[in-house]
């Protein structure tokens, strides 16, 4: 059986993994100056295991730390500007369209609703809010519940998710409208709902609109970027001596972190010698850290996800669990973890009804096409 929590782990209140305590920051605006990542990387490899996750809603998870570990890593991280001295002011996740300005709508309306957190009700540990104010959205599958993002006739909305179309939004007035609907939502029982979409109760009349959202964007291609370069990891990982090496690259003024398992490196170069060169195809794989770093999960999902990225058709996805943490759309093939073997299903997302069970990694790579076989 799954667990569902309620809450993300923060640097203020850790949770237990199988691989030990995990702290999740996330840095002001989705970015690092070079000093911040190489003080993340001596965090991640003095009080964790070295191994470093770069979550869905752009943040960082360092993994692997001791209860004793925790404190001290979360000062250091406190002192670096990686995480806010004050507990309730640091569980707020602010998700930035990661091509953002200096000065544009996106950094602008983030620096005025950074700047008046503590006007926030307390909000259930899921809630997250995206502001995608560029000229067109990136953020639209992204896990948010209330939106700050480009309309379709060319201002910003405000939108909830769960809702089609959002409400304009006076120029300068966006987060104080943000913070209001905020308000609202704890007002009306939306805790005990625990997400927006989940909420029942109809939207007060101010914030009923009917404008539709801009069209949307892909994430970034790997490669050049009108700021430096873009560069993939692998399931998201990444290690404290590369999280280390980046910061010595020629030319780096920062790191841009976004949820597509993609960083952004401003001012370097695509051919600059050093870059992580990792396999295109395990790029377009989705796993989860599974068994044994995941108590939930009841087998190893990267190992059968490496060896499964050559032959696999279409978008694969290999989940611990039911719960499918690495990936919430549909992929073209779903393995799911149960009692120490696999489902296999197709079109679908972890834990929906499969048309195999009770799997192991050596008839999956058989089936697939592989001679090579795995215990």
């Amino acid at each position: 059986m799954t667990v569902v929590r309620g809450w993300c782990p923060t640097a203020w209140a850790p949770m237990a993994a199988g691989d030990g305590m995990l702290l999740r920051l996330r840095p002001p605006f989705g970015r690092m100056t070079p000093a911040q990542c190489r003080l993340i990387g001596a965090v991640a490899g003095a009080h964790g295991n070295g191994a470093i996750d770069l979550t869905g809603r752009a943040g960082l998870q360092l993994r692997g730390a001791s209860p004793a570990g925790c404190e001290t890593a979360r000062e250091a991280l406190i002192a670096g500007g990686l995480v806010e001295p004050d507990p309730i002011r640091d569980g707020r996740s602010l998700l930035l369209a990661p091509d953002w300005q200096a000065g544009d709508d996106t950094h602008r309306t983030a620096a005025d609703l950074h700047a008046r957190l503590d006007e926030l009700p307390p909000l259930p540990g899921k809630i997250g809010i995206a502001i995608d104010a560029g000229a067109a959205r990136m953020l639209a599958d992204s896990p948010a519940d209330f939106r700050i993002e480009r309309g379709a006739a060319g201002g910003l909305i405000l939108r909830a998710e769960g809702h089609a179309r959002g409400t304009a939004l006076p120029p300068g007035g966006e987060a104080a409208a943000l913070i209001a609907l905020t308000r609202w939502f704890v007002a009306s029982g939306g805790v005990a709902a625990g997400r927006m979409a989940r909420h029942a109760a109809p939207l007060p009349r101010w914030a009923t609109g009917t404008l539709a959202p801009a069209p949307t964007v892909p994430p970034p291609p790997l490669g050049t970027h009108p700021l430096g370069v873009t560069i993939g990891l692998p399931f998201g990982r990444i290690d404290a001596a590369t999280i280390t090496a980046l910061a010595g690259l020629p030319g780096l003024a920062g790191v841009r972190l976004t949820p597509w398992r993609r960083m952004i490196l401003e001012g370097v170069a695509p051919d600059t010698a050093g870059l992580p060169d990792p396999d295109l195809r395990l790029l377009a794989v989705d796993a989860c850290v599974g068994a044994p770093a995941c108590p939930q999960a009841s087998v190893a999902t990267r190992p059968l996800a490496r060896a499964l990225a050559p032959l696999a058709t279409g978008r694969l996805h290999v989940s611990g669990c039911a719960k499918g943490c690495a990936r919430r759309q549909p992929a073209d093939i779903v393995l799911t973890g149960r009692d120490g073997r696999f489902d296999l299903a197709r079109d679908a997302r972890a834990g929906d009804p499969p048309v195999a069970t009770g799997l192991s990694p050596g008839q999956l790579l058989a089936l697939f096409g592989s001679s090579s076989r795995a215990a």
